[in-house]
């Protein structure tokens, strides 16, 4: 599996010495919701961001996935002669 690029969205503001828990992750804090984004290296790893989040009493609202920076880049279809 390669890295994927995350948004975790939890509801309510929350601090960065809480954000601070889940490693690896930029807190962006708005005023209903906060988003952690970062590179998941695996499942596995994503698993136990989820599980500190619920340990935190974190309310987890949105677990999202982000397009690659290069999804845009085109891969030549080859063709037979």
């Amino acid at each position: 599996m390669q890295p994927t690029m995350y948004r975790i969205c939890i509801r309510g503001r929350v601090t960065e010495r809480l954000g601070s828990a889940l490693e690896g992750m930029r807190l962006e804090a708005g005023v209903a919701e906060t988003e952690f984004i970062g590179e998941i290296q695996d499942q596995s790893q994503l698993y136990g961001l989820l599980d500190r989040v619920r340990d935190l009493g974190l309310e987890l609202v949105s677990v999202q996935p982000q397009p690659a920076a290069d999804s845009t880049r085109k891969t030549p279809i080859r063709e037979d002669p």
